[in-house]
C-alpha cells in the first residue's frame, strides 16, 4: 500500500509539471540611453571635453525582465578573491583587462599575495610583438587594439610584468584610458611603412615605441619590492612565483575536430595561436562549473551584444524567442558562430556564482563601461550576473588552470 501510495504521488507529480507552461520571454524596444561610457569616460577625456557627442535616436530590442526573479545584488552569489573592478577606460583592451584579473586571483590563491598588476605593460609589449608580426608578414597581419587573452601569458613569458604603481599607462591628469589618437598614428605608421615597402624592423619598433612612450610613458626596466630590485621577468617568476605556462585555453566548437588541440579562427587571434582545448559543450560547461564551484575563477571571452544582454540591469540571459534552454548545444553554438550571429568581442572575469532554482548564475568582473551604468555608488558596479544558458550558447573560449582541466588532456590526440 505504501509503495502504491509513493507511485501515486509521482505520477501526480509528473502530471503537474507536464500542466505547467513553460517559460516564454518577451521583449521590448528601448530607446537609447546614455550610460557610463558617455557620462564618465568621454567627459573625462581631454579631446572630448568641450565636443558634445551627437545624440543617438535608435532603439534596441532587449528582453523584457519585468517581473522575472534575476538576481539583482552580489550577496548572495559564493564569491573568490578579485581586485575590485577597473575600467578599460577608451581602449580595445579588454582581454588583458580581464586576463590580468584573472591571474591576479589566481596568484592570491596560489600564494596569498594582494597585488594590483599593470595591464598597460602587457599592452604596451602586445603592441610592439604585433609591429613585429607586421613586419614579418609585411603588411599582412593584424594591427588592432584587440587580441585574446593567451597573448597575456606569452608577454608574461617573454617580458614579465610589472605592478600597476609601476607603470600605469596614465599620463599626469589623466582619468581614463584612451588609446584611440595612440592606435590611429601607430596604424597609420605602418599603413606607411608598407606603401613605401621600407621594412625595417629595428626601425619599425623604435617609432611604434617612440609612439607609445608619448602616450603611456615608457615602461620600467626594474622594479623595486622590499628595498630589491627585480627585473619585469624576475618578478613574475621570484615575487609573484607565476607559471603562465599552467594555464590552458578551452575551446568548444564544430568548426574543429574535438579532442585536439586546435586554432581559434577570429581576428583576435592575430598571431595564430594553435593551443586552444577543443571540446564537446557539456563538457566544456563542466569545466567552467565544476572550476567556479571548486575555488577557482575563470576568465571567458565571447559575445554580449545580445537582445538578452542587458547593460542596465547588469543581466544576460538567453531568452526564450532566441532559443528555449532545452535546445541550446552543439549545433545551436556553432550555427550562431558560423554565421557571425555570435563574435568574439569582449573578455570577462568569472568570480562567482550562485546556484538559484537549479539554475547556476555567474558573477561576472567587467573593464567594459555597461556594466558600470548603475552608478559608481552601487554595489554592482563593475559587474554582471550571467544565466548559465548564456555562457553556454555565447561565450567561446576560457581559460582556465591546468588543475581544472586534468581529467581531460589524456583525452587529446595532439
Amino acid at each position: 500500500m505504501k509503495k502504491l501510495s509513493i507511485i501515486l504521488l509521482v505520477l501526480l507529480f509528473a502530471a503537474v509539471q507536464a500542466q505547467t507552461p513553460p517559460r516564454h520571454d518577451k521583449a521590448t524596444f528601448k530607446e537609447y540611453k546614455a550610460g557610463y561610457y558617455q557620462n564618465s569616460i568621454l567627459k573625462g577625456i581631454e579631446e572630448f571635453d568641450k565636443k558634445e557627442e551627437a545624440p543617438k535616436t535608435s532603439r534596441n530590442f532587449k528582453i523584457d525582465f519585468t517581473g522575472m526573479d534575476i538576481p539583482t545584488s552580489i550577496e548572495p552569489f559564493t564569491k573568490y578573491w578579485h581586485n575590485d573592478p577597473v575600467s578599460q577606460g577608451n581602449t580595445g583592451t579588454c582581454w588583458c583587462f580581464s586576463n590580468t584579473s584573472f591571474f591576479e586571483s589566481e596568484i592570491f590563491r596560489l600564494t596569498q599575495q594582494k597585488i594590483k598588476l599593470s595591464e598597460i605593460y602587457t599592452v604596451y609589449w602586445e603592441y610592439v610583438e604585433k609591429a613585429k608580426r607586421y613586419v614579418t608578414e609585411r603588411g599582412n597581419s593584424t594591427f588592432e587594439e584587440g587580441s585574446e587573452g593567451n597573448a597575456v601569458t606569452h608577454i608574461w613569458k617573454k617580458y614579465g610584468v610589472v605592478p600597476l604603481e609601476s607603470y600605469s599607462g596614465l599620463l599626469a591628469g589623466q582619468t581614463f584610458h584612451n588609446h584611440a589618437k595612440m592606435y590611429e598614428e601607430m596604424s597609420e605608421y605602418l599603413k606607411s611603412v608598407k606603401a613605401s615597402n621600407a621594412w625595417n624592423e629595428e626601425l619599425v619598433i623604435s617609432t611604434i615605441q617612440s609612439i607609445m612612450n608619448s602616450y603611456l610613458g615608457a615602461p620600467p626596466k626594474q622594479v623595486t619590492v622590499g628595498g630589491k630590485n627585480y627585473s619585469p621577468i624576475d618578478y613574475l617568476n621570484q615575487v609573484l612565483k607565476f607559471k603562465p605556462e599552467d594555464y590552458i585555453d578551452v575551446l568548444s566548437i564544430m568548426q574543429q575536430p574535438f579532442w585536439n588541440k586546435v586554432e581559434y579562427e577570429v581576428g583576435d587571434n592575430w598571431w595564430h595561436n594553435k593551443n586552444y582545448y577543443n571540446i564537446p559543450l557539456d563538457d566544456y560547461m563542466k569545466v567552467i562549473k565544476n572550476a567556479i564551484k571548486n575555488g577557482l575563477t575563470i576568465c571567458v571571452g565571447g559575445d554580449v551584444s545580445e537582445a538578452g544582454f542587458e547593460s542596465f540591469a547588469q543581466t544576460a540571459m538567453i531568452p526564450t524567442f532566441d532559443i528555449p534552454s532545452a535546445y541550446i548545444d552543439d549545433y545551436a553554438r556553432q550555427f550562431r558562430f558560423s554565421n557571425k550571429t555570435t563574435t568574439d568581442d569582449h573578455g570577462l572575469h568569472i568570480v562567482g556564482y550562485m546556484v538559484k532554482d537549479g539554475v547556476t548564475w555567474f558573477l561576472v568582473k567587467d573593464s567594459g563601461a555597461g556594466s558600470r551604468n548603475v552608478g559608481k555608488g552601487a554595489k554592482t558596479f563593475g559587474y554582471y550576473f550571467f544565466h548559465e544558458d548564456y555562457v553556454k550558447l555565447k561565450m567561446m573560449d576560457c581559460m582556465v588552470h591546468k588543475d581544472a582541466f586534468k581529467e581531460y588532456i589524456g583525452k587529446f590526440k595532439n
